[in-house]
Order: C-alpha cells, then sequence, then structure tokens
C-alpha cells in the first residue's frame, strides 16, 4: 500500500484507452499510475512488480484475456482488488469476471467519477457494480432471465417478513437497490461512511444477505422495493 495515494495498474489492450485511462485516473487527488499492461500477462507481471492498491483491468485482450489475469491476481495477490472496466455487459463476461474474484465491474461508457467511485471504493473493501451489472445480478439470484434496463424481479406477491430492520435500515436498502456506493449513501442520508458500513453489516446480518446483491434481492422478495420500481 502506498499510504494515502491510491497506486493504480491499468490494463487494456487499446493503447488510446489506456493512455486515456491514465489521464484521467492521474488527474484525481490521492491517485497514481504506476503501470499500464496491453494484455492480461502484462497486467500480472505489472502488479507483481508494483504491488498496486488497484488494478484497473480490460476483459478482452490478447496473450492472457482480463479474466485469467485476474484469477491470478486473485490467487497471487489476494489483497489486490481488480475493478473491470469491459465495453461488454452480458452475462458471459459479467459472471466470469466476478468468479475470478473481481471486486467491481464497470462499462466503458460510464463517466469518469464513476471510475473514481469506483477505483476508491474497491481500494477501501467495497465491491462496486454498473446498474446494469447489477440489475443482471439480481435477475440471476432471483432465477429469472436477466432483463435490461427493467428493474429487478421481483416475486408477484411481496412475502412478509419481521426482519427486524429499523427505518433506517430499510432506507440503506433502498439506496442498496438504486445502486449507489457506501459514499453516496453517506452523502444522501447526512451520514459518516463509517455509521452507513455499520448500518449495511447490520442488515446483512437481518437479511441473511452476504453481498449487496443478494441483498437488493431480498428488498425486491420482501416488498421494500416496489415490483414496479416505484
Amino acid at each position: 500500500m502506498g499510504g494515502d495515494m491510491i497506486r493504480v495498474v491499468i490494463a487494456d489492450d487499446q493503447r488510446v484507452t489506456r493512455d486515456g485511462l491514465a489521464l484521467l485516473v492521474g488527474l484525481n487527488e490521492g491517485m497514481a499510475v504506476v503501470a499500464l499492461a496491453g494484455n492480461g500477462e502484462e497486467a500480472v507481471a505489472a502488479a507483481l512488480e508494483h504491488r498496486p492498491d488497484v488494478v484497473l483491468m480490460d476483459l478482452s485482450m490478447p496473450v492472457m484475456d482480463g479474466i485469467a489475469a485476474t484469477a491470478a491476481l486473485a490467487e497471487q495477490l489476494p489483497g489486490t482488488p481488480v475493478l473491470v472496466l469491459s465495453t461488454y455487459a452480458d452475462d458471459a463476461s459479467i459472471f466470469p469476471a466476478l468468479r475470478a474474484g473481481a471486486k467491481g465491474y464497470l462499462t466503458k461508457d460510464v463517466g469518469s467519477e464513476r471510475i473514481e467511485a469506483g477505483i476508491r471504493a474497491v481500494h477501501a473493501g467495497e465491491t462496486w457494480m454498473d446498474p446494469v451489472v447489477q440489475q443482471r445480478l439480481v435477475a440471476a439470484l432471483a432465477g429469472g432471465p436477466p432483463a435490461v434496463p427493467a428493474p429487478a424481479p421481483a416475486p408477484a406477491s411481496p412475502v412478509p417478513v419481521d426482519d427486524g430492520l429499523t427505518d433506517r435500515e430499510r432506507e440503506v436498502l433502498l439506496l442498496i437497490a438504486e445502486g449507489l456506493s457506501n459514499a453516496e449513501i453517506a452523502q444522501r442520508l447526512f451520514l459518516g461512511q463509517a455509521t452507513v458500513k455499520t448500518h449495511i453489516n447490520r442488515l446483512f446480518a437481518k437479511t441473511g444477505a452476504r453481498d449487496r446483491a443478494q441483498a437488493v434481492r431480498y428488498a425486491y422478495r420482501a416488498g421494500i422495493v416496489p415490483s414496479d420500481g416505484g
């Protein structure tokens, strides 16, 4: 770790994209790009050499693709989170990347502020998903076909539950379902990020969710989020 500086390795097979991302990331306060890689093999080698705080990983690359590189990093540098930044948001890309160990997944049409937020989130130990990716995860957990951009599916009749969630925890869960990060939730509710994290840990424990996607699925099934998305 580099103290307060978040050190980033960027892997993308297109030079113009690599250079653009390097410029974008380097403009953010507290971030520095320590290496660029043109394929997954180079990404793994660069990460082993520089020990970055975050690896920003493309998926479609020659020699070794991003999924294989992510799996290699999860094994060799388990403390270094991978944030995928891909053109693709289909099941054949999302689920293998997450199974390989990626901590976040963004599509390349997101704005620079979302990339910055994603880097900070995975560095802080959080997951970070593009809303379209989160919808596909919820759809898969609910057992239905992915629907984009439709809201995540829910049972026809919400299942009434006595989960013991406080009003604040339900409020936080609703914002998770909207795809907000911990920092964004804190800003929306005028809370500290540590307080938000405490609420999330408590609602996870009460609902039995292991991660944000399962918490969102629970919110729909329990009727906390209306099935019509309103």
